[in-house]
Parts: structure tokens; C-alpha cells; sequence
């Protein structure tokens, strides 16, 4: 490997829901692919510009599409667990982006390898989060459905608004990406890898060193980070529904962050202010990235990646 190469920034580009799923969307195929292309224009610029990259990105909607595929033909076929929904999304919607981005490289008549890694990430199975499950996933019941799901399956079900239950499962943090000696290396040889899709299968080792499946999701976000740690990554970009992080969102007194130092930004995450459920993993993962040695976090939403990487818009985290 050259020096110039050596000097390559590299990126951990973490792509949210919205990029290839919009809300208030048909889920289809030929949308989520519509919403790819159209999502991965910015990193086609950033390969452009010399940087070495690994993308993650979210599953949400699929997983729960294929939970309900599974609901309607239980009977007919075998119960999927829930690691291997996540894996067989992973795997779907990594397809996906590595033949849209390949297509994007063609036609800008870049030479660039795409590769996608179906991750396992590993956990500490005795995580609080999954003593006391609180991430909600699949459809919407009403109580006596839900009862009745918990009573058959085994399900954890809570009450998300006035009469309408949800199966919850565990959410436990993500320690380490097990394939991450491969990604790193092929992300510094140029190669983009697509990785970590969904936050990746949660596992956990037994005492002997076997890896074993947990049934759980790990949000993306935190996963984003943690392989940005592990494949020594500069910057880590996260991609949202919204050009800044703000303060007060949505609120007369709502004001927008530009730029903010890891200080900062820890004191304000301890004052509590960030939704749990919405901005408030994305803070968490950029200042564990930044703890962890990364250097800078950029917070936008994904049409503005260029933009934000050149100072025009986005939320700017620095050391």
C-alpha cells in the first residue's frame, strides 16, 4: 500500500430509516431501490474525494415486514427467530445498496470495489436490556390479541399508546463487530464494505468460546460506532431525517446545533435533554465515537452529506 493511501481519511457512513424507507411511503422493493440511489449519491462524491469507507444502515421496516410475513404463515412454515430476520435483512438490503452503489461507480466511471458483510456483533448476554426488553418491534395489537400473543409465543408485550400493545425485545450495546479484522482490512484497501446492517445479529460468547444467537436488535447507531472504533475510522457521518440536531425540536423555542465540542455535547446529553427514541441514540453513538478516539461526527440528513462534509449545514461534533 502507497503512502497517499496511508493517509486516506477513512468514514463510517451510517444510513438511517429514511434513506431507504421513507415514512408515509409504500414499502416496496422498487421504492426501497428508488430510495437507495438517490441515497448513495453523497458517498459516491466521498470515494470521489479519496476517502476509505464502510456504510452501515437501518432494517427497521424490513424486520418488521418479515415478522409479519412470518405471523401469516405460522402453520404453514417454520418460526424464524428473530437473529436470522436480522441476518436475512442484513444480507437483502446489503444486496441492495452494494448493486446500487456498483452502478453509481459504473456510470461515474470509478474503479472501486463494493463488498457487503452480513455482521455478527458481539454482546454481553447478561446486558440489563435484556433482563428488562423495551425495544418495540412488529405490528400493533389490541389487548386481547396481545395477550394472547404473549401467552402463545412467549412474546414480552407492552402497552406503546391507549390500547395498542407491541412485542418488545432486548436492545443490548454493542461491545464488538467479530468480523472486524476483515472489514478493517478491506476498508483500507479500498474496498467499500457495507456492514453492520440493522445494528448486525447480536451474539454472545459461551464460557468455551462459542458464539451463540440472542434474539434482540442493537441499534444501528451505537453499532456505527463501535466499528468505526474497531476499524480505526476518523469520521463517523449519521444520516437522519433532519439537516441538524436541535435543541427544544419542535418547540417555539427550537434552535439548531452547528458545530459543538464532545464537552459540550456530554453535558448536555447528562442534563438528559436528547428523546431516547429518536436523537438520543445518535448523540450517544457520537460521543462514544469521539471518546473512543474517532475525531469528528457529522449529523444530517442524508441528501446533505456533501454539504455537511464541506461545512454548509449539518451538526459538527469535534473533540
Amino acid at each position: 500500500m502507497s503512502s497517499s493511501e496511508n493517509k486516506k481519511r477513512t468514514a463510517v457512513v451510517a444510513l438511517g430509516g429514511n434513506a431507504i424507507s421513507p415514512p408515509g411511503e409504500v414499502d416496496t422493493i422498487a421504492n426501497q431501490f428508488r430510495n437507495s440511489r438517490e441515497s448513495l449519491v453523497g458517498i459516491v462524491d466521498l470515494i470521489q474525494r479519496g476517502y476509505n469507507i464502510a456504510v452501515t444502515h437501518g432494517n427497521g421496516p424490513q424486520v418488521g415486514n418479515a415478522l409479519l410475513r412470518v405471523e401469516k404463515s405460522l402453520g404453514d412454515a417454520p418460526e424464524l427467530p428473530l437473529g436470522v430476520i436480522v441476518a436475512d435483512t442484513e444480507g437483502g438490503l446489503g444486496y441492495m445498496l452494494e448493486q446500487t452503489l456498483q452502478n453509481h461507480l459504473h456510470v461515474a466511471g470509478i474503479d472501486c470495489r463494493v463488498v457487503t458483510i452480513v455482521s455478527q456483533i458481539l454482546v454481553d448476554q447478561h446486558d440489563p436490556a435484556l433482563i428488562e426488553p423495551t425495544k418495540p418491534i412488529g405490528k400493533h395489537y389490541d389487548e386481547v390479541e396481545a395477550i394472547r400473543r404473549r401467552d402463545e409465543s412467549g412474546w414480552t408485550i407492552k402497552q406503546v399508546e391507549h390500547g395498542k400493545w407491541r412485542r418488545v425485545v432486548g436492545s443490548p450495546h454493542p461491545k464488538e463487530i467479530i468480523n472486524k479484522w476483515v472489514i478493517e482490512r478491506l476498508v483500507k484497501e479500498g474496498v467499500v464494505c457495507i456492514a453492520v446492517g440493522g445494528g448486525g445479529i447480536p451474539v454472545y460468547r459461551e464460557p468455551d468460546g462459542r458464539l451463540e444467537g440472542v434474539d434482540a436488535v442493537i441499534d444501528k447507531d451505537r453499532a456505527s460506532a463501535v466499528l468505526g472504533r474497531d476499524i480505526g475510522a476518523q469520521d463517523l457521518f449519521i444520516l437522519t431525517g433532519v439537516d441538524y440536531v436541535y435543541l427544544d425540536y419542535e418547540k417555539p423555542t427550537e434552535r439548531k446545533i452547528e458545530r459543538i465540542s464532545f464537552r459540550e455535547l456530554e453535558k448536555l446529553w447528562d442534563e438528559g435533554i436528547f428523546p431516547k427514541g429518536s436523537m438520543g441514540p445518535k448523540i450517544g453513538a457520537a460521543l462514544d465515537f469521539l471518546e473512543w478516539g474517532g475525531e469528528r461526527v457529522i449529523i444530517t440528513s442524508h441528501d446533505k452529506l456533501i454539504d455537511a462534509v464541506d461545512g454548509k449545514v449539518g451538526t459538527v461534533i469535534t473533540k
